[in-house]
């Protein structure tokens, strides 16, 4: 029986040719496109995240390949959970990654639960990332494409998603998935990335002040504070900083500081010159693990503190609750909010959020 796939459509090259790719292995396949962030009322922008042009992209693409193409509102939930996350975590003093928590709270909840309940069989999506099975479990692997790979944002799932997910561009790398699109003419072929958060225009910072108001504690100046306790200067606002922040700063001093942390409580900024910045353990909470179990700690493992941070060695251990990672070697700007995902043989262990 031939299996029907529902495929998440951006309307970008990746879930174009995800959704291709799959049409042209036999599945019986229908695209769907989330309206997620779209406020009438911001006139500066032309469209946020999955905007009317992006669902026209998608439906386009869906025309021209021969499947269905259906249309998601989901921008209640997504205002709820991500962008109300994304802003509250900057006015805790944390720096967060709202595409982790759209991917938890919205791809891998509604919309593959909304996959299961009007009968097909799997979710795909355009990840560079891979699915593999091992000892009768279900693994995450980093994508073939070093550069693209994805498996950072994605380390929340979990084993019941893991069996109901397909990322076809796994064994591929951006340059292939581009030259195909070419290649097949696709209408999104010469389509540029999207931008790295899909609901912001340009300046975080403006985004947190509208959505906030300006109320609020962290939007409001406070002191900038060295190791010793000495105020350097004024920042205009906890909000608008993140852990390892040079620029913007406006201090007049013989060296470059860092920032080094923040402190809500007390609405400071501290800050260090650049080896202050380094940290060599970190504490994780809120962990998820692929497998659906914890793995026997203390062990040792590459740990990625953001997106594009390289893989550090280091050694995970049980802290309460939590977990401690010892790095190897410092790691320059740990940031609380970010994600920790460790790595073991190119698989994704499992990972959670740094709190210090």
């Amino acid at each position: 029986m031939t299996k029907k796939v529902l495929v998440a459509m951006s309307g970008g090259v990746d879930s174009s040719t995800a959704a291709f790719l799959l049409k042209q292995r036999g599945f019986e396949v229908v695209g769907a496109t989330l309206k997620l962030w779209h406020p009438a009322e911001d006139k500066r922008r032309p469209g946020g995240c999955c905007s009317i042009d992006d669902i026209s992209d998608a439906r386009r693409v869906c025309h021209f390949i021969g499947i269905k193409h259906y249309v998601l509102n989901y921008e209640k939930a997504f205002k709820e959970t991500v962008v109300k996350d994304f802003v509250e975590e900057y006015l805790a003093g944390r720096t967060p990654n709202p595409c982790i928590v759209c991917n938890e709270k919205i791809k891998f909840n509604m919309l593959l639960a909304k996959m299961r309940a009007v009968g097909f069989d799997c979710l795909a999506t355009g990840h560079y990332a891979r699915i593999g099975r091992a000892g009768g479990k279900f693994i995450l692997k980093k994508g073939m494409d070093e550069a693209k790979d994805q498996s950072y944002v994605l380390y929340r799932l979990g084993q019941a998603e893991l069996s109901s997910l397909l990322f076809p561009l796994g064994d591929y790398t951006k340059k292939e998935i581009r030259r195909i699109a070419i290649e097949n003419k696709l209408p999104s072929a010469e389509k540029p990335e999207s931008q790295e958060i899909c609901f912001v225009d340009k300046d975080y910072g403006d985004f947190i002040r509208n959505y906030a108001g300006g109320g609020r504690k962290a939007l409001k100046p406070g002191p900038i504070i060295d190791a010793q306790g000495k105020v350097l200067g004024r920042h205009k606002g906890i909000a608008f900083y993140t852990v390892g922040q040079r620029s913007g700063l406006n201090l007049s001093l013989p060296q470059a500081v860092y920032v080094t942390k923040i402190d809500p409580a007390n609405n400071t900024l501290h800050v260090a010159g650049r080896e202050g910045a380094y940290s060599k353990k970190a504490l994780v909470d809120s962990l998820c693990w692929v497998s659906g179990k914890q793995p026997r700690l203390p062990m040792e493992c590459l740990t990625k503190i953001r997106r594009l941070h390289p893989e550090a060695l280091s050694v995970i251990s049980k802290a309460g609750s939590k977990i401690e990672v010892s790095f190897k070697t410092p790691q320059h700007a740990v940031t609380p909010g970010q994600a920790a995902v460790f790595y073991k043989s190119g698989k994704v262990i499992g990972g959670g959020v740094i709190s210090s």
